[in-house]
């Protein structure tokens, strides 16, 4: 979803913010939707959050770990 490598650390970090509050979201959807589509298709949009929300952590984690400490 985008180039991750172009976006700074505290980019990252929002976009990770985002990508929680969506799934958040996306599980209050799902307790409360009636009806075989409506739950699949939020299965389907929650399922591709969490493998975006994934990438951009290891991301991260791999970018803190090669970032020099800050004085």
């Amino acid at each position: 979803m985008g180039n991750e490598s172009s976006l700074s650390l505290a980019e990252l970090n929002s976009r990770i913010r985002i990508l929680e509050d969506n799934i958040r979201q996306l599980i209050e959807q799902a307790a409360a939707a009636s009806g075989e589509r409506n739950e699949a298709r939020i299965a389907d949009r929650l399922s591709q959050q969490n493998e975006e929300l994934e990438r951009l952590t290891r991301e991260r984690d791999a970018r803190s770990q090669n970032e020099p400490p800050k004085k």
